[in-house]
């Protein structure tokens, strides 16, 4: 189970978004746009990804 895990991708830029949607994109460890992190799938990630869902694209 803890090695499940899920492809998170920047895909659009957090220039004027909210500053705690910024702040979560930072906290998810994307840096820049098409940036990609393999995150484990736990509810607290589900949850800062369901946040930011319209700046990211989620596979796994």
């Amino acid at each position: 189970m803890a090695d499940n895990k899920i492809k998170v991708t920047l895909v659009k830029s957090v220039i004027g978004t909210k500053q705690s949607h910024r702040a979560t994109v930072r906290g998810l460890g994307l840096r820049r746009l098409n940036h990609t992190v393999e995150l484990v799938d736990t509810p607290e990630v589900r949850g800062m990804v369901n946040k930011v869902a319209y700046l990211v694209k989620c596979e796994g």
